[in-house]
């Protein structure tokens, strides 16, 4: 398959890359990174990265504003993005010929040309994997190309501590280091807070809720993230506050947007995202989302989970 689209690349001139809505370091990495490889490879053909712009990603990427037109004849190739109704700017459908790469499950399965890899830790890790299959045929690593993938791969294994991160992964990492790029810097973008931030991670620690069977969820209200002068995409970044205590097996973060309550689950070892996809959601096994409309919902999401949760005994929370 990494052949095939290979080939495929090379068939177009003009290449646009998606990637998922609320974008986190894998979706700027992956798609930033393959745009970077690409033109590095193919001075002479036209890539675009496309999408609306995450303003806490922005030390990543920033992307391209391109018209209809652009998409006439074109190669359109969506990363990180599990299925469609998550891909963001609608227009992926004008190209002439569609690409799906990601590590999600494969529940999806749109496009033309398929590369679906669940065992990769990252979108990130599978460009760069791209990338060696391909390097005797003409693709070629820049620095750019590699600071956006190492982003993607660190973001998406949180440091390399999450279960996905596997001997590949740290291989992938010891190569992307080798290139002209500051860690430190993505280190900073990717984890310095601003001091509201921190302020609303110490509400969640003092303020976390916990069921039964290991359950715990937090509630963020419109009014609350007000309070503290946060934004959705801020709070998102805090979703992983709970794991490191003890006790918890699975935890649920509901934060409130203007039309809608965004779902965040986390799992230290329950299969979590089937729950999600109760809520029209998805995403990882131990690491999903979803979204609901309204409160009393939450109450059922959280039931699901301590359902999912109670087999796995006393044990588990020890």
């Amino acid at each position: 398959m990494k052949d095939q689209i290979l080939q495929t690349i090379k068939d177009y001139e003009t290449i646009i890359i998606h990637r998922h809505i609320r974008p986190d370091p894998d979706a700027y990495g992956s798609q930033g990174g393959l745009a970077e490889v690409l033109k590095a490879s193919f001075p002479e053909k036209s890539i675009y990265t496309v999408g609306k712009e995450e303003e806490t990603l922005h030390y990543l990427r920033r992307l391209d504003q391109i018209s209809d037109e652009t998409y006439q004849g074109a190669l359109v190739i969506v990363c990180d993005t599990a299925n469609q109704a998550r891909i963001d700017d609608s227009r992926y459908t004008l190209g002439e010929k569609l690409i799906k790469i990601d590590h999600h499950p494969n529940v999806d399965q749109y496009g033309d040309l398929l590369w679906v890899d669940t065992n990769a830790s990252s979108t990130s890790e599978m460009i760069y994997e791209f990338y060696l299959n391909g390097k005797d045929k003409g693709l070629k690593m820049s620095d750019a190309a590699a600071r956006l993938l190492y982003a993607g791969i660190v973001g998406d294994t949180g440091r390399f501590l999450y279960p996905s991160t596997s001997k590949k992964t740290f291989t992938y990492a010891g190569e992307l280091i080798h290139y002209d790029f500051s860690r430190t810097e993505i280190y900073e973008g990717m984890y310095n807070l601003n001091p509201n931030i921190v302020k609303l991670n110490g509400y969640i620690l003092l303020n976390y809720e916990i069921g039964q069977n290991g359950v715990a969820y937090v509630k963020l209200t419109k009014a609350l993230l007000q309070e503290f002068d946060a934004n959705p995409s801020e709070a998102s970044l805090l979703v992983g506050a709970l794991g490191n205590i003890k006790g918890i097996l699975a935890w649920v973060f509901f934060i409130e947007e203007q039309d809608q309550i965004r779902v965040r689950f986390r799992s230290k070892g329950p299969v979590i995202n089937t729950i999600a996809r109760n809520f029209k959601g998805g995403g990882h096994p131990l690491a999903a989302g979803a979204s609901i409309y309204s409160w009393d919902d939450a109450k059922a999401v959280v039931q699901q989970v301590e359902e999912l949760c109670a087999p796995f005994g006393q044990d588990h929370l020890e």
